[in-house]
């Protein structure tokens, strides 16, 4: 099965149906892997992938206000993603900015 970076557009109903399957059966896996992986000191690419992702949330935060994201329609998501897209070098910049306290 891809891993969920690798897929470019939206799941359809039957490839959700698959994941949710091999992710049930494979759940005890997971879970052992991530108790395993809290113990580790995480390397720098992971840093860098948290500060991304919480620059990224706080840029969300910022085009929101005060809805979240769960209660947007798909539309109205693909629409955030789209203007995400678009502020790469800002969102750079904030991850740069909080790294260290990642």
């Amino acid at each position: 099965m891809k891993s969920f970076k690798e897929f470019e557009e939206a799941m359809t109903a039957a490839q959700r149906q698959k994941a949710k399957a091999t992710f049930r059966k494979n759940k005890s896996k997971i879970a052992l892997g991530r108790k395993k992986a809290a113990k580790k000191l995480a390397s720098k690419e992971k840093l860098q992938g948290r500060a991304v992702k919480q620059a990224r949330n706080i840029l969300i935060k910022k085009i929101l206000k005060d809805k979240s994201k769960g209660d947007l329609s798909f539309a109205a998501r693909k629409e955030l993603e789209n203007k995400l897209a678009k502020k790469k070098g800002a969102i750079k910049k904030i991850a740069k900015k909080i790294l260290p306290q990642v």
